[in-house]
């Protein structure tokens, strides 16, 4: 499965636990946000990963793409200047195993 369709799969998934799309691949000078959502007060921020290797997908994750994550989540909301009660970035890792959805990625 290419990024493509593992970011449709994800937009699915997503939209079946009731998050509300508003937009997909908003790109930055820092990087590009896969999906931006709405669910219930908090504006979403979510990170697909996908790929065979010997580690989890999600591990490609590491504390310089978070980074670039919130400089981007930054510039998307001068930009957009969405309203909402608060933020939170996820990641939704797509495998061969199945979908996982990590709410509020820490590291």
């Amino acid at each position: 499965m290419n990024w493509k369709e593992a970011e449709e799969v994800a937009a699915k998934f997503l939209r079946k636990k009731g998050y509300k799309i508003i937009e997909r691949n908003f790109r930055t000078r820092f990087g590009e946000i896969d999906i931006v959502t709405r669910y219930g007060e908090y504006l979403v921020f979510v990170e697909v990963k996908s790929g065979k290797s010997e580690f989890s997908p999600r591990t490609r994750v590491d504390r310089s793409k978070v980074k670039r994550i919130e400089l981007a989540v930054g510039e998307y909301l001068i930009k957009r200047k969405p309203k909402y009660e608060a933020l939170r970035i996820d990641v939704v890792e797509v495998s061969e195993n199945g979908i996982e959805h990590i709410e509020g990625f820490e590291l």
